[in-house]
């Protein structure tokens, strides 16, 4: 079973939300929560305005490419990724914005990597809902990492100075339905990259977690709530005390739509075991440099580079959920 978390209780109970927190994070790393502080009058925005995109014709969406650029943003056509490890592409589309910055940016001037302006399709409600959706997804993570380093024994603002301008991807997601072959994959078996990831579905069946030692097993739908789980940098920063679950995606038998937020911390965040830990089973590592080491095994004929590109539009993110 997939425990349920009331994030009220962080404010009621915050010892006993952080320890339900971390003993989730330990055995399953996924969770429900109940009750997040997001309006369901934006989430209704945000998924009326992916829709609207993903229905434009290709032609309109052409320009808006991720491919063949560094910067994490812009629109994925269905089949351009495919995960570390499986036979076929997935069969999905996507549309991902990153940190809002102007095109005059000091850092997407110097072309830094994962820093670029957003690509913004002439779809109305588009760039304003979902830069409040994105803000609101970053204030959330940041205060579920307040339980994250409660339940670990760090400071309570640990976590604060690596997501102050994070590598965070706010990314559109529209599955089209199976064409019934056995070996068809929504989003094949991975797990993801950052620290956490924040989802909302449309209510549509397909994705599935298997624990490890586990089988697999399908993620409940409960109303109104987000599926949270533990990215691959959370395990290495908490020396593989929390668990990053495997997932995938069927599917659907009728189009299936999902907004997920993948939050990574700033680029130059060392990533090392937390102290108390233990003995360091990875060694010291940049978030940035984590994270292009991760998408290269997903989308190896990107540019990850920072001096490769011409200019800072988007590229291949190779994440799903």
């Amino acid at each position: 079973m997939i425990p349920v978390l009331d994030f009220e209780d962080l404010s009621d109970d915050p010892e006993g939300f952080a320890f339900a927190l971390g003993q989730a994070c330990r055995e399953d790393g996924f969770f429900l929560l109940a009750n997040p502080p997001i309006s369901p009058e934006l989430l209704a925005r945000v998924f009326a305005a992916s829709a609207a995109f993903f229905a434009l014709p290709e032609s309109a969406k052409l320009p808006l490419s991720i491919e063949g650029n560094p910067r994490n943003r812009g629109w994925a056509r269905i089949g351009s990724e495919q995960q570390d490890g499986a036979d076929h592409p997935d069969r999905k589309e996507a549309f991902n914005i990153g940190l809002e910055l102007a095109p005059d940016d000091p850092r997407v001037l110097a072309k830094e990597p994962f820093r670029g302006a957003n690509l913004w399709p002439a779809v109305p409600d588009f760039r304003d809902s979902m830069l409040e959706y994105y803000a609101e997804m970053w204030a959330l993570g940041a205060k579920l990492h307040e339980a994250v380093a409660m339940d670990l024994g760090v400071p309570l603002d640990f976590f604060s100075p690596h997501f102050s301008e994070p590598m965070a991807t706010l990314r559109l997601l529209r599955y089209p339905p199976g064409t019934g072959a056995a070996d068809e994959r929504g989003a094949s078996a991975h797990t993801d990259y950052g620290a956490l990831t924040l989802l909302a579905t449309d209510g549509e069946p397909g994705l599935q977690v298997r624990p490890r030692g586990g089988h697999w097993m399908d993620v409940p739908q409960l109303p109104g709530a987000l599926i949270v789980n533990i990215g691959d940098c959370l395990m290495r920063w908490t020396n593989d005390i929390y668990v990053s679950t495997t997932h995938r995606v069927l599917p659907p038998v009728r189009p299936r739509h999902s907004v997920a937020f993948f939050l990574d911390p700033n680029p130059e965040s060392l990533i090392a075991a937390l102290p108390g830990t233990g003995a360091p089973v990875y060694p010291p590592v940049r978030a940035v440099d984590y994270l292009r080491s991760r998408l290269e095994s997903t989308a190896p004929d990107e540019p990850w580079s920072a001096d490769t590109e011409d200019d800072a539009s988007g590229q291949a993110a190779g994440l799903a959920s």
